[in-house]
């Protein structure tokens, strides 16, 4: 954080407190202003979010500027709006009290700010209800240099008896304007991150999950607003926001009778009116979002940065390149084949060796997906001397070695299910049906959540040269009950996740440092509530590389490089090169079998593991930058910039079959410094292969910027990789 920008965050602060007293309570980050207003009935308000201006002082007289129709309840802009009272529209909180009163009007008491570090400042916001003894604490986490906002309520009450909380939403926007664009996604397994954009109607429009785990597999939680009209890459006003949170979640988009717009994010109360106890908290999770008024670009930059540098497990970190077994053997392996591929772990170059599925069950040996789940012992006709022997033939190899497992998930056929029967998500008295040949565990009983950490845990004190853990979570929830909760079975979807994420916050304060990655058959569970105990994500069972240029797009609007898994596999037609040019833009990776290759093919990947070991921090922790969009244009092209605009990647994709289809025009660059030359070379080529782009001299970034550059896609050569380095001019 420079010294300019801690003095604005310094007189933010001060301007804060002092416009307590007149109503006006500001939240700044380095562009934006999210700002409040306390209405004489002591209702809280929101009064802008936006482009922050550049006198303060002029906040207090926004309110002169519109004149829309009478808002009759006076509640329309209401930062956390409730049920019950004066308020006609959807609101952010609905309770019914101890006493069976429906009612609740939060009314502003106090605020306060407290100073985390340097760059981020928490403003605590105390609402009250004047007739029964129940308040709403509002927190902004305000990440001053990113732009970004995290904002989560925390509930409770000194009744005479538990409240029913039936919505409880964490965060909530109040937009004025004439109209409003969404850009929001759907998807399923092999189709994820399907993007669609609309102009929000009157009424609500609402994207939620009721899925339970996988929860993202057909909407996940994050979506853009525009105001005004569609955003660009780099132009417009945009609000970019997700529920960092892996269950069940719910956004509503109400377009008011005044034509302004109202958005909520929070956990899905569907099934799951909760009874909260008297001096309970229930706290929600954060809805973080950030406001860019030079478009889409601009604003996932900015959400980059934050995911790096505060949300993410080991976000300024590196991560393991990798080789796994599932397509050279699906379930059907040995001792001496898995010897095999890890000789070829060492051969290819990377890091570590991934042994998938199939490695486990005695009584029950898993074979198939129909059984075993839940029996998480080697299974010895496979693997007679256990997973220690191959660590060790690992470590004789110089690579390390990973390991997949399920833990959350249990099957029918297997020893778990016959001494836990009750441990398992299914309606007592109902037919039990099953995505994938499995069911769940029960995540809410703390006998299921000592299980999961005893089985991760076991692995880890047995094998402490495991290096890698891929944790799948491949079923959703059918016939929810708890056999734990009892009569309380709508708190289940909310005790599910507190029991995952106690797990997970055990497994990571006894295993801080080993890389895992997020999988849950391909994009089913991606969110920010899951990344801070994961190193990576799995964005999609399909691998097809044309396929994950369209879905690794969208992913990347809303999460960085770092955290994209990678592989390059055996789905698709393209080339080898093709492939692994794909698999570049993330964590990359190899599903491959390589005595399958070619010699030239083998040496181009051997190659190709240092050529990404070269550039990937420029990718992982680079901003990144949307030149083409694969959507509209023949050739998709991302470029990543170092942030010294000294170093940057750029990767080029042919994405349409028809004759004469490429890069007829140059692709204008971005992020350069205007001043400064840069040398332009293809790299990631075929051993002995040549690219076709002349030796230039140097260009100035100006040039590469305003004119362009023209990367040479077409038919004969669909993918294209280039490095940009700044170089001294004499």
């Amino acid at each position: 954080m420079t010294r300019n920008s801690f003095i604005v965050l310094t007189l933010f602060l001060s301007i804060s407190l002092q416009a307590f007293s007149q109503k006006i309570i500001p939240v700044f980050t380095q562009h934006t202003a999210l700002v409040f207003h306390v209405a004489p009935d002591s209702t809280l308000n929101i009064l802008y979010f936006g482009t922050k201006l550049a006198d303060s002082s002029e906040y207090s007289d926004l309110g002169n500027a519109y004149r829309q129709p009478d808002d009759y309840s006076k509640m329309l802009a209401a930062a956390y709006p409730s049920s019950g009272s004066r308020s006609l529209n959807e609101p952010a909180i609905s309770v019914t009290h101890a006493d069976g009163n429906n009612s609740l009007d939060l009314k502003f008491i106090s605020a306060k700010t407290q100073q985390l570090d340097a760059n981020v400042t928490l403003l605590t916001i105390l609402l009250k209800d004047p007739v029964y003894d129940f308040q709403t604490e509002l927190f902004y986490k305000i990440h001053f240099a990113e732009d970004v906002i995290e904002q989560w309520s925390s509930i409770q009450h000194n009744e005479k008896g538990k409240v029913t909380l039936h919505k409880y939403a964490s965060g909530n926007l109040y937009l004025k304007g004439d109209r409003f664009y969404l850009r929001q996604y759907h998807g399923n397994k092999v189709r994820e991150m399907q993007p669609e954009e609309t102009l929000l109607t009157h009424g609500i429009k609402t994207l939620d999950t009721k899925l339970g785990t996988r929860a993202n597999m057909f909407m996940p939680s994050c979506f853009m607003i525009s105001p005004g009209k569609p955003s660009s890459e780099d132009d417009g006003e945009v609000i970019l926001g997700m529920l960092a949170y892996s269950g069940n979640f719910r956004v509503d988009l109400e377009v008011d009778q005044n034509d302004n717009l109202r958005i909520m994010s929070g956990i899905n109360n569907y099934a799951s009116a909760y009874q909260l106890k008297a001096r309970e908290k229930f706290e929600t999770p954060p809805f973080v979002f950030t406001f860019s008024d030079k478009g889409r670009g601009q604003a996932s930059r900015q959400i980059h940065r934050w995911a790096r540098n505060y949300q993410l497990l080991d976000g300024k970190g590196s991560r393991l390149t990798l080789l796994n077994n599932w397509e050279a053997t699906l379930f059907n392996f040995n001792e001496p084949k898995l010897a095999a591929l890890l000789h070829d772990t060492k051969r290819l170059g990377v890091d570590l060796f991934l042994l998938d599925d199939g490695w486990f069950g005695q009584k029950y040996p898993r074979d198939d997906d129909r059984s075993s789940l839940g029996d998480w012992q080697a299974n010895k006709e496979k693997l007679p001397h256990g997973i220690g022997w191959l660590i060790k033939q690992a470590a004789d190899e110089q690579v390390k070695f990973g390991l997949w497992i399920e833990p959350e998930m249990v099957s029918p056929k297997s020893e778990l299910y016959e001494q836990h029967a009750d441990w398992v998500v299914k309606q007592p008295l109902r037919k039990e049906h099953y995505y994938r040949n499995q069911l769940v565990l029960d995540l809410a009983n703390p006998s299921v959540q000592d299980f999961v950490f005893r089985t991760i845990d076991s692995l880890f004190i047995k094998h402490p040269g495991l290096a890698y853990l891929k944790w799948d979570c491949n079923s959703i929830i059918y016939n929810a009950y708890s056999s734990f909760l009892k009569e309380q079975q709508n708190h289940f979807y909310i005790e599910y996740y507190r029991g995952l994420y106690s797990v997970l916050k055990k497994i990571r304060t006894k295993y801080p440092l080993v890389p895992m990655m997020l999988c849950s058959g391909g994009g089913g569970r991606v969110d920010y509530g899951a990344l801070q105990y994961f190193t990576e994500y799995w964005p999609s069972d399909n691998t097809d590389p044309l396929e994950r240029i369209f879905i690794q797009w969208e992913y990347s609007y809303f999460y960085p490089a770092l955290t994209s898994a990678n592989h390059v596999t055996g789905w698709g037609k393209q080339s080898l090169k093709f492939k692994t040019d794909v698999a570049m833009m993330g964590k990359f990776g190899f599903d491959i079998v390589l005595h399958e290759l070619n010699e030239n093919e083998l040496r181009f990947a051997q190659a190709s593991v240092k050529t990404f070991d070269s550039i990937k921090y420029v990718i992982w922790q680079g901003d990144q930058y949307r030149l083409s969009d694969p959507q509209k244009n023949d050739v998709a092209s991302i470029m990543y910039v170092d942030t010294t605009g000294r170093s940057a990647v750029m990767f080029s994709y042919l994405v349409n079959d028809r004759y004469g289809a490429g890069s007829q025009l140059p692709i204008k660059l971005k992020g350069l410094k205007p001043d400064s030359y840069y040398s332009v070379k293809e790299i990631n080529l075929y051993p002995g292969k040549s690219g076709t782009l002349p030796e230039t001299k140097l260009l100035s970034g100006d040039l590469l910027m305003k004119v362009g550059f023209n990367p040479d896609v077409k038919s004969t050569r669909p993918s294209v990789v280039l490095r940009i380095e700044e170089v001294s001019r004499r």
